[in-house]
């Protein structure tokens, strides 16, 4: 059944999704699952998440109505050492305030500051890992600490449980040039301690499994793989009715700024049309953090004058500003080179928000025929299009908006029914 989309577009948490199906309220396997949420422990005093960040979260938060009797958290501390087992209530605290936190992006925290952080990161003190009663799955959905094969194999052995792990991409294997130095280093060996330990793996999208396969000694067989794609559907729960926007026509760029996701197209198309359109063109805003080895770009954002009050470095934003900006621009932009899902996309589409993206693998995957494809070099292409969205009455535009209304939006009951069902395939071929 087709979602209806959502009325708080562009929101990226899924505080509560839908009640679980019924054939997944406890009956079926005695496993015990063990969260891991170093990610979010590590970031606790950020004010903003990246993607992988709210993934961990939605985790964290779907299971714990799914399974609460069977779950249980643990961390690796940030020093490095395992940090144990950790309250499940003291957790539970801590997603409200993360999420409480992320929906405003503040600085002090929600007017509580770096001390709440402090508080909350000490009620999830460690506690001692209890023997295990019976099967007991290890799931890590980040690439946190997977570097260092290890400490997860003392993990595991500490906890007597077999690895069940959520691969978001192999870029630092397949591009090596778009990752931070030593980047593809350090994926490597995140594959290998994949490799070495997994039993179990759940990919964010084919072409992520696609990749990973070439990577594997062992391979995929005899392992329980299963490709699930991220939701898109949230409660209305943000608001963002306040949120100043610019008065042009718009559009938005949710991503870091690193290489492969091509900024430099975008800023080189906006100086042209600004040369050629002067205060007419659109507003191109920018959202996300800066990331590495982008001194062209950055040269660009703080230097080309012509491009001030045309292009917008919003940097990282509440949810609330991020719906608000992707509920009324005019498309969602994403030119970038290479991704494992493109979360952007899928969002944007589920708000009902045209989206022109590059021509890639994983970009076609999750948004079908909805979204206009372009090749990530064809700066004349991506031009037009942009001129064409920017129109009142874009008939470009209409027309995508009339294949979204078709589109089918990846919901996160969906994706969390793929997920337990993994887990209960991988507890029943424990011996």
């Amino acid at each position: 059944m087709a979602l209806r989309p959502f009325n708080a577009p562009g929101a990226r948490l899924a505080l509560r999704t839908k009640r679980a199906s019924p054939r997944f309220d406890g009956a079926r396997g005695d496993s015990e699952v063990v969260l891991d949420v170093s990610r979010l422990l590590s970031r606790a005093f950020h004010p903003a998440p990246t993607g992988i960040d709210r993934v961990e979260y939605v985790y964290a938060r779907e299971l714990l109505e799914r399974m609460p009797h069977r779950l249980s958290f643990a961390a690796v501390h940030p020093a490095g050492g395992y940090y144990g087992r950790l309250s499940n209530a003291a957790v539970r605290q801590f997603l409200a305030f993360t999420a409480a936190k992320w929906r405003n992006a503040r600085s002090d925290a929600g007017g509580e500051g770096k001390a709440a952080v402090i508080r909350h990161m000490f009620a999830t003190r460690p506690r001692p890992v209890p023997k295990a009663k019976g099967p007991r799955l290890y799931l890590q959905v980040s690439p946190h600490h997977l570097d260092d094969a290890g400490q997860v194999g003392a993990i595991l052995r500490a906890e007597g449980a077999r690895l069940v792990t959520l691969v978001h991409d192999v870029i630092p294997l397949s591009h090596p040039e778009y990752a931070r130095p030593q980047g593809a280093e350090e994926h490597r060996r995140r594959v290998r301690t994949i490799d070495r330990y997994a039993t179990g793996i759940i990919g964010n999208s084919q072409a992520t499994i696609d990749a990973l396969a070439p990577h594997l000694g062992a391979g995929l067989d005899g392992r329980v793989v299963r490709v699930a794609h991220f939701g898109a559907d949230a409660p209305d729960i943000f608001g963002a009715r306040d949120e100043s926007l610019p008065k042009r026509p718009y559009f938005v760029y949710i991503s870091t700024i690193e290489p492969r996701k091509n900024h430099l197209l975008l800023l080189t198309i906006w100086r042209r049309l600004v040369e050629d359109m002067g205060d007419a063109a659109p507003v191109l805003v920018l959202v996300g953090r800066r990331g590495w080895e982008n001194e062209n770009v950055i040269d660009i954002l703080e230097r080309a004058d012509i491009l001030r009050g045309h292009v917008i470095e919003a940097g990282e934003v509440s949810d609330n500003r991020m719906q608000a900006l992707v509920a009324n621009a005019r498309a969602m932009l994403m030119p970038s080179f290479a991704e494992g899902f493109g979360m952007p996309v899928v969002e944007a589409l589920a708000a009902g928000v045209p989206v022109i993206c590059s021509d890639i693998i994983a970009h076609r995957e999750v948004g079908g025929d909805a979204p206009d494809y372009l090749d990530p070099l064809d700066g004349l292409g991506w031009m037009r299009a942009i001129c064409a969205y920017a129109q009142a009455d874009s008939p470009e535009r209409a027309a995508q908006q009339a294949r979204i209304s078709v589109w089918r939006a990846p919901t996160w009951r969906d994706y969390f029914d793929i997920v337990t069902d993994l887990i209960e395939e991988v507890t029943a071929s424990v011996p």
